[in-house]
């Protein structure tokens, strides 16, 4: 089982940066397909971005090109670094990791953007 921590996130007025940080325990961070995902208030978690074991990503199409993910195994952290945040880039962003049938999800960590 693997613990994921989220963190980072926090207010930003629009047109700023963010990076959110996944720290996750054990060893086997490395084996894993990482991944970000976000959830507004009466809306269903969508994915954001994942990035494989071997480092190709993927993204959804309303934030390519502004948030790319990235990891480093070393640290056991997965990142997501966000730019040109928008009002509607607000919601809880989660971390999820998945292995086979394994699926583990962080809390999660709230990105508001406003002016």
């Amino acid at each position: 089982q693997v613990q994921l921590v989220e963190s980072g996130g926090g207010l930003v007025q629009p047109g700023g940066s963010l990076r959110l940080s996944c720290s996750a325990s054990g060893n086997m961070f490395r084996f894993y397909t990482m991944a970000w995902y976000r959830q507004s208030p009466g809306i269903q978690r969508d994915l954001v971005a994942a990035i494989t074991t071997s480092s190709t990503t993927n993204y959804v199409d309303s934030v390519k090109g502004r948030f790319p993910i990235s990891r480093d195994n070393a640290k056991n952290t997965l990142y997501l670094q966000m730019h040109s945040l928008t009002p509607e880039d607000t919601a809880v962003y989660y971390c999820n990791a998945r292995l086979g049938l394994n699926n583990y999800w962080g809390k999660g960590t709230l990105v508001t953007v406003s002016s």
